[in-house]
């Protein structure tokens, strides 16, 4: 049985299964790792700046719990951006008795406090998406997101030198809070600083804020101008920031900007030219391995890692990079995205000049 149930002050379950009276209390706790199949995992995604949490991790996971499950029952909360909102959330889970968390942190550093927490109350947690370096959860799944920054800085750099560009770069990173938003900082610094381009300027996006983003892009093409061959930018939505900031300056033909996680948006900007690359990292491969890992955990397995980072056992999947030459092999052939959903009338001129059909 699980210490929660005696160690939980009684005034914070109360006053926990008020607050979530609409999402059933009650049912909840129904998932004790006790009854041997039904189980109640908590899964706390970050923000809603990227479109993926909702549109893709949330339905993935909870698809893929029910294959496993029929069952058991994902407790889902999204926080916002907020570190303060997100420890409510998973005190919440908590204090329900969930049987398993993956979390993917708003804060890396703030996220210790949960692991802890959970980890108190005798409650595996899994890292999702991003690290928390402090203090080790009991697994971490993703994606390599050094091997990303080094893969889109790699693929700009050698675009930049085939096209005989000229200039310097910046590079957009993403949430100084963000622990995986560090491993992309660095493997795109691994990529461009050994490069001919010079680093003109960087900056940390708070909260992966695309306005973040574009403002401080659009204060660089003013202090540069010309001098720009081609922004670095750590996600789509920092991409799309920056490419709204050349547009916003009426600069007509927008420099080579990177991205990473192959958004709609973003793929349609690859085939309209204002975008360079994006980075494919199938959600749905992170998505239903940690599903099948908290699973595991809820179940009272222990889970082998595959590799180890920051002292935790992990599991790291290899990402691809998009760019127009092999969108259609990756993305449509893929499964990524179909057809219909990419060459919207807006972008079907593109498409067909592209091939994409």
């Amino acid at each position: 049985m699980k210490k929660f149930l005696n160690q939980v002050p009684f005034a914070l379950a109360a006053s926990t299964c008020i607050a979530l009276a609409a999402t059933g209390c009650g049912a909840a706790a129904s998932g004790s790792p006790e009854d041997g199949e039904a189980k109640t995992i908590a899964f706390l995604m970050p923000d809603n700046a990227s479109t993926r949490y909702e549109l893709f991790d949330r339905p993935l996971f909870e698809a893929k719990m029910k294959e496993l499950c029929e069952e058991c029952e994902v407790l889902y909360s999204n926080a916002d951006a907020s570190a303060s909102k997100q420890q409510e959330q998973a005190n919440s889970a908590i204090a329900q008795g969930v049987d398993a968390i993956v979390i993917d942190p708003v804060d890396s550093a703030a996220a210790a406090t949960i692991v802890n927490s959970a980890q108190s109350q005798d409650i595996p947690i899994i890292a999702y998406d991003r690290p928390i370096p402090d203090l080790p959860a009991d697994y971490y799944v993703s994606f390599d997101n050094e091997a990303i920054g080094a893969l889109i800085g790699e693929s700009l750099v050698s675009h930049l030198t085939e096209t005989g560009a000229e200039g310097g770069l910046l590079q957009v990173n993403g949430s100084p809070t963000d622990a995986a938003a560090g491993l992309i900082k660095r493997g795109i610094h691994s990529s461009i600083d050994p490069s001919n381009f010079e680093l003109l300027a960087e900056f940390d996006t708070p909260g992966w804020d695309p306005t973040e983003a574009q403002n401080w892009v659009s204060g660089q093409i003013t202090r540069f101008g010309p001098e720009l061959a081609g922004v670095v930018a750590a996600n789509d939505g920092t991409a799309g920031g920056s490419i709204a900031a050349f547009k916003a300056a009426g600069i007509a033909e927008v420099p080579p900007v990177t991205g990473n996680d192959a958004e709609l948006a973003a793929l349609q900007r690859i085939v309209a030219g204002d975008q360079y690359n994006t980075i494919s990292k199938p959600i749905k491969i992170v998505a239903e391995a940690a599903a099948e890992i908290a699973y595991r955990f809820a179940s009272g397995e222990t889970v082998e890692g595959k590799t180890e980072l920051f002292d935790t056992p992990s599991e790291l999947f290899e990402p691809t990079v998009v760019t127009l030459e092999n969108l259609e092999e990756v993305v449509i052939d893929g499964g990524v995205a179909t057809v219909d959903e990419l060459c919207t009338p807006t972008y079907a001129e593109a498409c067909a000049a592209a091939g994409i059909s």
